[in-house]
């Protein structure tokens, strides 16, 4: 991504324009990319330069000091924009401080550092870029947004090199140690063996005996990363199998396909549901060979017609609520389904103390879940790709210049910015 330091001559003219005039991102149907708008919040902040969120406003529009330079990259990257005098702005914020109105203004205060946990390192050397033959969307839509970010794995992961960031995606990792539960349709394919034999070689040089108790190390650093006051967001297999991996420690719920031993005969009455984020009550699927890891996911026995498969996002007070009112921004409150390894969560495994933000209603089950965990917060968002219904294993990448107004990817970009909310608005 394009990096900007301001120079004696922006200076200048962000001094001489102070208070001239502001300029508007709408971000209701008048919007030409809203998922860029994002990025062009983002490079705002970057550049020590405050912005507001205005929630409700437009679908969630974001304000922030006009320049002819900040003009220039808003129609360099195809953003829609208004100029507004200083007097208009000020009567948008009267507009919406008014108790009657749900409506908000955050002030949004530097730009969070952002790391996604994905195979780096020993894994790409060998194999070139992709260890895993599938597009991930966070990385697809910050890429498409230019925000940058960094890449982590298990290494930096268990070297406590998260304290250097303030938001974290889980990629679409399976923390019990059973590769995605791939075996039966791919163990045979080659990039299927190479991630096996990479990460027994991770696992290895770590001092582990098996994947998953490198991965439940990885999975609890994590959760010494949210509980100190990290942001962290996870899709589909990231999300079940993470909460999965905390409530089986000491188990092993891995058969021979997977470690080589076989896995401890009943293990559903040990887990301990005390040790997870958002998941209660489950039982694990035994079945080695079956595509599915728990009764989490809603994933098999979904009826609906995929025409029909929407989810609904619910209305917060945004002067009441601000951090669900902040996620839950879209142009719609009505977004396309998509389904994934974690399609969505069956309701009466969610615990009492995690906030539902979006839910097919036909199937009563969660699609977007938020909660305060310590000092941090978690997202869980079901399902792979927002504008790809069923992504099998070597699809292309969703091509997102098709899809630059998604409401499913937007939910993705709210998370993002969160962090840069003032601090008093993140409190729950």
């Amino acid at each position: 991504m394009k990096k900007f330091l301001f120079s004696l001559s922006l200076l200048l003219v962000l001094a001489s324009q102070a208070k001239a005039s502001f300029m508007l991102l709408p971000m209701d149907a008048e919007q030409q990319n809203h998922l860029k708008a994002y990025g062009i919040t983002y490079w705002i902040l970057e550049n020590n330069v405050e912005a507001w969120w205005l929630l409700n406003y437009r679908g969630g529009s974001f304000a922030f000091p006009h320049t002819v330079i900040f003009e220039k990259e808003c129609k360099t990257r195809g953003v829609s924009y208004e100029v507004i005098p200083d007097a208009a702005f000020n009567r948008i914020l009267d507009e919406i401080a008014q108790p009657e109105v749900n409506m908000d203004a955050v002030k949004l205060e530097k730009a969070p550092k952002v790391a996604v946990y994905t195979p780096t390192g020993e894994f790409k050397s060998q194999r070139g870029d992709e260890i895993q033959p599938w597009d991930d969307a966070v990385t697809l839509v910050l890429t498409y947004a230019e925000i940058p970010f960094d890449q982590v794995y298990d290494d930096e992961v268990l070297a406590d090199k998260l304290t250097e960031y303030d938001w974290l995606h889980l990629h679409h990792e399976d923390f019990t140690g059973q590769y995605g539960k791939f075996y039966a349709g791919y163990h045979t394919q080659e990039w299927y063996r190479e991630n096996q034999r990479l990460s027994e070689e991770m696992a290895a040089k770590h001092g582990f005996r098996k994947v998953s108790q490198l991965k439940l190390a990885v999975a609890k650093k994590i959760k010494e990363y949210v509980v100190g006051g990290g942001f962290m967001f996870a899709m589909c297999s990231a999300t079940d199998t993470y909460d999965i991996a905390l409530a089986a420690e000491g188990i092993d719920i891995c058969d021979k396909y997977y470690d080589g031993d076989s896995p401890d005969p009943n293990p559903d009455p040990k887990l301990d549901f005390s040790r997870t984020f958002a998941f209660k009550d489950f039982e694990l699927v035994k079945n080695p060979l079956e595509y599915e890891h728990s009764t989490i996911d809603s994933h098999y026995g979904r009826t609906i017609d995929p025409e029909q498969d929407y989810f609904t996002l619910f209305d917060f007070s945004a002067k009441w609520d601000p951090v669900p009112t902040m996620l839950t921004q879209c142009h719609t409150r009505t977004v396309k389904g998509f389904m994934g390894q974690s399609t969505a969560f069956q309701k009466q495994t969610i615990k009492s103390n995690v906030l539902i933000l979006g839910e097919t209603k036909p199937m009563k089950e969660a699609r977007y879940i938020h909660s305060l965990y310590g000092q941090g917060f978690f997202t869980f968002y079901g399902g792979h790709d927002p504008e790809d219904y069923r992504h099998y294993v070597n699809d292309p990448d969703t091509d997102l210049n098709l899809h630059p107004n998604s409401p499913g990817y937007r939910l993705i970009l709210n998370n993002v910015l969160f962090p840069a909310a003032r601090k008093k608005e993140r409190k729950t």
